[in-house]
């Protein structure tokens, strides 16, 4: 562990020096800031790769990547963007080595009460939410989740979502679970069904822009991964070769550089 700190100081410290600083000025100087993408989605993938390229544990890749959501959601809010949709665990992601499983389990606990007591959320008024599941996950967590979602509840400002026991497919299943209820209750008529009753019934709903308008994922693979497979319909996609734990600032402003040179028609 004392080696991977060691070798991701080094890669911080390299990225701070003035040539990399020059061209992350030079890059936000050309994004257009009445463009910004509302709503960002991340697949966060590489975590275990960088780790294991680096000779150390798949595990402490999570552990690096858990410190690079705090640069991203500070780069977000610098960029006024409004919501952040982080996929940080799968329901898929139940089948690896239990030891692993573990392990997460106790990140993420940490890690959602430390943000709940973070001051730059309090700062900048960000609500904090999980999607999915939640009730696979072991009680601790789900405490460590209400905490953080207690402690931010009357905030609107900024929102970060945090996928986990997630899945998109899984998703449309228990929206569709919530309406046949309704209908068989004949609380919902069967033919007033519409793509909006479904939408209306998502882990998402609460949002006032639940559709991503970007979904970044990392690590050059290129495939949405059951991630808001209702939801991205429209959202433009954008894949990078770097590893979720060495993203930086000019990675997001390429990404929405990129996302600003596209047409949006929404298939009309």
């Amino acid at each position: 562990m004392i080696v991977l700190s060691l070798i991701i100081k080094i890669y911080d410290f390299i990225n701070k020096l003035w040539l990399f600083k020059l061209y992350e000025i030079i890059l936000e100087k050309k994004i257009d800031k009445n463009k910004i993408p509302k709503h960002i989605g991340v697949i966060m993938d590489g975590n275990r790769r960088m780790a294991r390229m680096l000779g150390e544990e798949s595990i402490k890749g999570h552990f690096i990547g858990a410190k690079k959501v705090k640069d991203f959601i500070k780069w977000c809010v610098d960029l006024n963007i409004e919501t952040i949709t982080l996929y940080s665990f799968s329901l898929e992601n139940f089948g690896r080595p239990k030891k692993e499983v573990e392990e997460l389990m106790n990140l993420f606990e940490r890690e959602f009460r430390a943000i709940a007591h973070d001051k730059n959320v309090h700062k900048h008024e960000i609500n904090i939410r999980a999607i999915g599941r939640l009730e696979l996950l072991p009680e601790r967590v789900q405490e460590a989740i209400k905490y953080a979602e207690e402690k931010t509840k009357n905030y609107k400002k900024h929102r970060v979502n945090i996928a986990i026991a997630y899945g998109g497919r899984q998703e449309l299943v228990d929206a569709l679970k919530k309406i046949a209820k309704k209908v068989k209750n004949n609380e919902l008529d069967i033919e007033d069904i519409n793509v909006d009753t479904i939408s209306e019934h998502l882990y998402t709903a609460y949002l006032p822009n639940p559709n991503p308008d970007l979904i970044i994922r990392t690590s050059g693979e290129e495939r949405i991964s059951n991630f808001l497979i209702w939801q991205s319909s429209y959202s433009e996609l954008y894949f990078c070769d770097t590893y979720w734990p060495n993203f930086r600032k000019i990675d997001l402003l390429r990404a929405i550089r990129n996302y600003q040179t596209r047409v949006r028609r929404f298939g009309r």
